[in-house]
C-alpha cells in the first residue's frame, strides 16, 4: 500500500542532521551535565579496580597484608555502583523528558497541518511516528549518546593506563580494535537504513491495523474478519522481516566487538607471555593489562551499541522531520468581530485536489446575500461538499475569487475565519468523551443557559434525560452509543453553541425520522433568522422553503432561484424533486 507523499516531506533518502537529533537534548542540558560527571565519575571508580588488584597481586607476591588494598578495592566497587547507578537514573530521567517534548512538539504540529496534506497520510503511521518513533529517541539520546561520552571516557583512561603499563602490547591491542572498527564503521549506514524500513513497516501495519478498526461494524457484517486478519498479518510479517535485518546487522557489529577483544587477549597473552619470560614485563602488570583489556569490553561494547542506536535515531528523526517540515496553518486567537451574518461570493472558482486529479470545480460563481437560508443541490459529484471545504479553507482554490463577508477568503485570518463559522459535517463525527464535552467542544465558555437552549431547539433534552448521567454520559467511542439521528443533532447543537455567522450543513437532517426532521427544519429557518445559513442536501424537503437554492452539476452552476421557480425552470431540479415526491 504505498501512498503520495505529500509536497513539503523530505525525501526519506536525505539524512537526518545529527544536530537535529542534538536538539532535542538542549531543554535537557543542565541534567545531562549533572548525569555526565557522575558517569564520569563511575568510570574512574571502575578504572581503578584492575590497579588495585595489581596491589593486591603484588602484596601477595612481597608478603604484605592485603587487607588495605582489598578495602580500597571494595570501596572502588562499592563507590562505583552507587555513582553508576544515579547517573543511570538521571539519563533515564532525562530521556523521558526527552520524549515527552519531542511528543508535544509534534502532536502540536500535527493538529495544525493542512487538512490536504493530512489526507494523503495514514492515521496509523501518524501513530507511529508520536509513539514508537519519539522512543526511539530516547534510547538513542540518553542510552546511545550520553553513555557513549562515558564510554569515551572509560576507553581513554583505559588505553592510558594500559600504556602505562606496556605499550608493545597497548599496540598490539589498538591494531586489532582498529581493524575490526573499521569493519564496524561500513556497517552501520546498513543498520540506519534497515532501522528505516522497519520503522515505516510498524507504521503500515498501524495504518492497516486502524483501517480495520475504523470499519470495525463494517467487518463483521460483511463476514471479512479472516481476510482483514490476513492483511493485518501480512503487514506484521512485513514489519517482522524488517525487523530482523536490523537485528541481523545490529548483532553483526555486536559480535564484531566481542571478536576484537578475543582476538586481542589472545595476541596479548601469546606476546604478553614472551615478555613476562624475557623480563621485560613481571607477571602483576601483565595481570592488569589484561584486567583493562578485559575493560575495555564494556566501552567499546557501549560505543558500538550507541553507534547503532544513532543509527536508529536518525531512521526515527527522519520520519518525525517527515511531519515537522510539512507546512502548517499558523496558530492564532480568533477575532472578536460582530455577530452579524456574513454573506458570500464564489466567482469563476476552480479547483482540483491534486494536479494530477480531475477539475471539481470549473468555474462556480454564485452569491449568497447575508441572512437567510441558502440550499446547495445536485447529483453526487457535482461538488457541493467541496464548497464546505473551500470556505472553511481546507483546501485552497486555484482560481477565481471566494469572498465571505465582502473580503477575499485569503486576506481573513484563519482563526477569525473560521471563528465565523459553523460546520456539521456529513458523518457528524462525535468524540470518545461525555455528551456536556462533544456539546461544547467548539464553544467551551458557552453558559449553562446557552447550552440548554441548544439542547432544546435540536431537540436533545428527551436523550439527556434518558441517559443514566445525562449531560455528563461518555457515548463512547466516536459516539457509538448514541444513534445516526443523536449523534446528527449533537453536531448540529455544537454548530449552533457556536454563534456562528455563517453556518454549513452537510445533509444535516440525512439520519433524521420524519418527526425529528421536521422539528429541525423549523430550527433551520429560525436559525436563518438570525444568521446566514448554507445547506447541502439530498433529501430536498429540507430545502423546499430555501430563500434560494443552487443548483449544481459537473463542476459548475447551472441554475438559481426558489424551489417553485426551479421546477418549473430546470429539468435537473424538477427531475430531482419529482425523484424525492417533492412536487405537489
Amino acid at each position: 500500500m504505498t501512498q503520495e507523499r505529500p509536497e513539503g516531506m523530505v525525501d526519506p533518502g536525505e539524512k537526518a542532521p545529527i544536530r537535529d537529533l542534538l536538539a532535542y537534548l538542549r531543554p535537557q542540558r543542565g541534567v545531562l551535565v549533572i548525569g555526565g560527571v557522575l558517569a564520569l565519575v563511575g568510570s574512574a571508580a571502575a578504572l581503578a579496580m584492575p590497579q588495585m588488584a595489581q596491589f593486591v597481586v603484588e602484596a601477595f607476591g612481597s608478603g604484605r597484608s592485603i587487607a588495605g588494598p582489598l578495602i580500597w578495592l571494595t570501596v572502588a566497587v562499592l563507590v562505583g555502583a552507587v555513582i553508576s547507578a544515579g547517573g543511570a537514573y538521571l539519563m533515564e530521567r532525562t530521556g523521558e523528558g526527552v520524549v515527552m517534548e519531542a511528543r508535544k512538539k509534534l502532536v502540536a504540529h500535527m493538529l495544525r497541518l493542512k487538512v490536504a496534506d493530512v489526507d494523503r497520510l495514514k492515521p496509523g503511521d501518524l501513530l507511529s511516528r508520536v509513539t514508537g518513533d519519539t522512543t526511539m529517541l530516547r534510547q538513542v539520546l540518553t542510552n546511545g549518546i550520553v553513555e557513549s561520552i562515558g564510554a569515551v571516557f572509560t576507553l581513554v583512561g583505559a588505553v592510558v593506563l594500559m600504556a602505562n603499563k606496556d605499550i608493545v602490547l597497548l599496540l598490539v591491542t589498538l591494531l586489532v580494535v582498529v581493524v575490526i572498527g573499521g569493519m564496524v564503521a561500513l556497517i552501520m549506514p546498513k543498520i540506519q537504513k534497515a532501522q528505516l524500513q522497519a520503522q515505516e513497516a510498524v507504521g503500515e501495519m498501524g495504518a492497516v491495523l486502524d483501517r480495520s478498526l475504523q470499519a470495525y461494524r463494517t467487518v463483521k457484517a460483511s463476514g471479512s474478519e479472516e481476510r482483514e486478519i490476513a492483511t493485518v498479518t501480512e503487514a506484521a510479517e512485513q514489519a517482522r522481516r524488517r525487523g530482523l535485518q536490523v537485528a541481523g546487522w545490529g548483532s553483526l557489529a555486536g559480535v564484531s566487538t566481542w571478536v576484537a577483544i578475543q582476538i586481542a587477549f589472545v595476541a596479548v597473552l601469546a606476546i604478553g607471555g614472551a615478555r613476562v619470560a624475557s623480563g621485560a614485563l613481571d607477571v602483576a602488570a601483565l595481570i592488569a593489562f589484561l584486567l583493562y583489556l578485559f575493560y575495555l569490553v564494556a566501552p567499546i561494547g557501549q560505543l558500538v551499541q550507541g553507534a547503532v542506536l544513532l543509527q536508529n535515531g536518525l531512521a526515527a528523526l527522519k520520519r518525525i522531520k517527515e511531519i515537522e517540515e510539512l507546512p502548517a496553518e499558523e496558530p492564532g486567537v480568533p477575532g472578536g468581530g460582530t455577530a452579524e451574518p456574513v454573506g458570500v461570493t464564489f466567482e469563476d472558482v476552480v479547483f482540483r485536489y491534486g494536479e494530477d486529479r480531475p477539475l471539481v470545480h470549473n468555474g462556480v460563481s454564485f452569491e449568497v446575500p447575508p441572512g437567510g437560508l441558502t440550499a446547495l443541490v445536485g447529483p453526487s459529484g457535482a461538488g457541493k461538499s467541496t464548497v464546505f471545504a473551500l470556505l472553511e479553507r481546507f483546501y485552497e482554490h486555484q482560481g477565481g475569487t471566494i469572498t465571505v463577508g465582502g473580503r477575499d477568503i485569503r486576506d481573513w485570518p484563519l482563526a477569525e475565519l473560521r471563528q465565523a463559522l459553523g460546520y456539521v459535517e456529513q458523518d457528524a463525527p462525535v468524540l470518545a468523551g461525555t455528551l456536556r464535552e462533544n456539546l461544547l467542544f467548539a464553544a467551551p465558555d458557552a453558559t449553562e443557559e446557552e447550552l440548554a437552549r441548544a439542547i432544546a431547539r435540536t431537540r436533545l433534552d428527551d436523550l439527556v434525560a434518558r441517559l443514566p448521567d445525562g449531560l455528563d454520559t461518555p457515548v463512547g467511542h466516536r459516539g457509538v452509543l448514541l444513534s445516526g439521528g443523536e449523534r446528527q443533532r449533537v453536531a448540529i447543537a455544537r454548530a449552533l453553541l457556536r454563534k456562528p455567522r455563517l453556518l454549513l450543513l452537510d445533509e444535516a437532517t440525512s439520519q433524521l425520522d420524519a418527526v425529528n426532521e421536521l422539528r429541525l427544519r423549523e430550527v433551520i429557518a429560525e436559525v436563518a433568522t438570525e444568521t446566514t445559513v448554507l445547506v447541502i442536501a439530498h433529501r430536498l424537503s429540507t430545502v423546499t422553503n430555501a430563500d434560494r437554492i443552487v443548483v449544481m452539476e459537473g463542476g459548475g452552476v447551472r441554475a438559481v432561484g426558489t424551489h417553485d421557480e426551479l421546477v418549473g425552470a430546470d429539468e435537473l431540479y424538477r427531475e430531482l424533486a419529482a425523484t424525492q415526491f417533492l412536487t405537489s
